[in-house]
Parts: C-alpha cells; sequence; structure tokens
C-alpha cells in the first residue's frame, strides 16, 4: 500500500511541475493544462505552431486536435471570446520558455474550460482556422 501511495505521489508531483504559465500584458494564467501557440506566420506556414501539454501521453496530438476544434467552434458560436493583449506574451513550463508577440494563444485551464489569449491586432477567426485544420492534418496524416 505505501508503494501505491508513493507512486502516486511522485505523478502528482511530476505533473504539477509540468503545468504551463501564459503571462500576458502582466497577467499571469498558471495550471494550463495544454497550450497551443499560434503565431501570425501560422497563416501562411502552419509548421510555426507549437503544441505544449502539461501531460506526456501518447493521445498528445489527439488533445490538441480536440482543443483546436473545441476552440474554432466555440469561437464561432460565440460561446468563448477572446482576452485580447497588447504586448507579448510569455508561456513557460519547466525550464522552456516561449514569447509570442503576434498571433493567439488557445489553452485548456486546469479545470478543462478552453480560453483564447489574442493580440489584439490579429484576426482570431482565421488564426484559429488555420490552428484546427493544421491539427485535424496531424492527426489523420500523422504529420
Amino acid at each position: 500500500m505505501t508503494f501505491q501511495l508513493e507512486s502516486v505521489l511522485n505523478t502528482s508531483r511530476e505533473y504539477l511541475t509540468r503545468m504551463i504559465t501564459l503571462t500576458c500584458d502582466g497577467t499571469s494564467i498558471s495550471g494550463c493544462l495544454s497550450v497551443l501557440i499560434v503565431p501570425e506566420r501560422a497563416l501562411q506556414e502552419p509548421g510555426y505552431i507549437k503544441a505544449l501539454t502539461s501531460g506526456a501521453s501518447a493521445n498528445a496530438k489527439h488533445e490538441f486536435h480536440a482543443l483546436a476544434q473545441m476552440a474554432y467552434f466555440q469561437y464561432q458560436d460565440g460561446e468563448v471570446d477572446a482576452d485580447l493583449f497588447t504586448g507579448s506574451c510569455q508561456i513557460l513550463q519547466e525550464n522552456k520558455a516561449e514569447t509570442l508577440a503576434s498571433g493567439l494563444v488557445i489553452y485548456r485551464s486546469g479545470d478543462g474550460t478552453i480560453h483564447i489569449a489574442s493580440h489584439q491586432d490579429s484576426n482570431c477567426k482565421k488564426l484559429l482556422e488555420a490552428a484546427n485544420r493544421y491539427c485535424t492534418r496531424w492527426v489523420r496524416l500523422d504529420i
């Protein structure tokens, strides 16, 4: 019994240390489970889209596909609004850091809610379409 409890505690510690933090315009959001970083240049070349997750699993690409698809549909239906930022957005996970000057970030918070943070000058709808299209191809074609 002690071994099982220790194993669960170690897994929980590892999971918590891999959580992702976003900082946009001085506002920090910690505890993100998955993040899709969609820079403005992804409209011409979707290979610039980056994906981060707090859990390393074999089905991560399906998680990102669902994240991109749900964000796109919920945005179209008016169920989720984009939080606008004016400066750059920092995305931190363990010792990795990404900076987004223009574009958008789709993320899933610890409670499973989908959020969108977009640079105020970015075309949110087109970037969501690009992310959805890229993730759909990623799952179907295994790119």
